[in-house]
């Protein structure tokens, strides 16, 4: 590996590695994953935190990766069967709070991806809040990541105020 090679992907790793903030919202853990490398959706997973005293509403999301997404969660049907439902209403991020979204929970759902998503690549969603208005996350693919794993201390990706 050249120096400067070396030098890109010590300033990439140092990026992940800063809590990313726009405004009062603070975007942190995010990774995103396929089910398989043939899967034709995928989905996103973060740590979203209100650090204003004012509430706010994640209503949707958006990425070029997929043709489709949604905001969705898991909910337990009369069979006690775990379904995934699209949160068409969005999500309250409450003042001082924080939306957790992480596997069998919250989530950001990639569906009719148009790449494939392998370890290592960054995947560009934009959050669109009520009152803060879009922030724009580089989210990186993480296959390996097991479904325990915390989002506390893993690295975090960048985030900028889209215009």
């Amino acid at each position: 590996m050249s120096i400067k090679s070396s030098l890109l992907a010590a300033a990439a790793a140092v990026a992940l590695a800063m809590p990313a903030f726009a405004a009062d919202i603070e975007v942190q853990d995010p990774y995103a994953r396929v089910s398989s490398m043939m899967s034709s959706s995928g989905a996103a997973f973060m740590i979203i935190r209100n650090h204003g005293d004012t509430d706010d509403h994640l209503v949707s999301a958006t990425s070029d990766v997929a043709e489709k997404v949604e905001l969705h969660t898991h909910d337990e049907d009369a069979n006690g069967v775990m379904r995934m439902i699209h949160i068409e209403e969005g999500l309250a991020l409450p003042a001082d709070g924080e939306i957790e979204m992480v596997r069998g929970g919250n989530h950001v759902m990639f569906l009719g991806l148009n790449r494939e998503l392998a370890q290592g690549d960054m995947v560009t969603v934009t959050l669109q809040f009520e009152k803060a208005g879009a922030i724009t996350v580089e989210v990186p693919v993480d296959m390996e990541r097991k479904p325990a794993h915390g989002h506390a201390g893993h690295g975090h990706g960048q985030m900028k105020k889209a215009d």
